[in-house]
């Protein structure tokens, strides 16, 4: 049994901050808690614009070509229109894409990492257009700390 279902998602809009990183050791495991800091500590999430829902995204975008090298990681919000980017924030658009998602629960931040182990290890034909974390709005208070990761992969 697979360890992800399929899904198709419409084209998304992110609104937040960001940072340039990669997945080696020195980068990205220190880039991004900073970037979830700063977006805690600066209230970023009540500053973003036009929010499609109170869900808190994680956007890997921008990959040069794969997981191994740097990407850019957005957190923010989904919106309804660009319109309006606060100064200090980032916009960005994720094409409609079908993802597989992985479901994933239990103690945080491991259970996410153990999920992205398995991700770098699975043979998903990954387009690298667009992969997120999505975490509902009862994330802190859930003891199951229950969020999702949508992996885009080919049609």
């Amino acid at each position: 049994m697979e360890p992800y279902t399929t899904t198709e998602k419409s084209e998304m809009i992110v609104i937040g901050i960001a940072c340039r990183t990669s997945n080696l050791p020195e980068a990205g495991p220190k880039d991004i808690p900073r970037l979830w800091e700063r977006f805690y500590t600066e209230g970023v999430f009540d500053k973003i614009p036009n929010k499609a829902s109170d869900d808190v995204i994680a956007l890997y975008c921008e990959y040069e070509r794969d997981f191994t090298l740097p990407f850019t990681c957005v957190i923010g919000c989904a919106v309804t229109s660009m319109d309006q980017i606060p100064e200090g924030m980032v916009a960005k658009k994720i094409p409609v894409s079908k993802y597989a998602q992985f479901a994933v629960a239990g103690e945080f931040p491991n259970s996410l990492i153990n999920t992205w182990g398995l991700i770098w290890k699975t043979d998903l034909q990954r387009t690298y257009t667009g992969d997120f974390e999505m975490y509902g709005k009862d994330f802190a208070a859930d003891p199951l700390k229950k969020m999702d990761v949508y992996i885009a992969v080919e049609e």
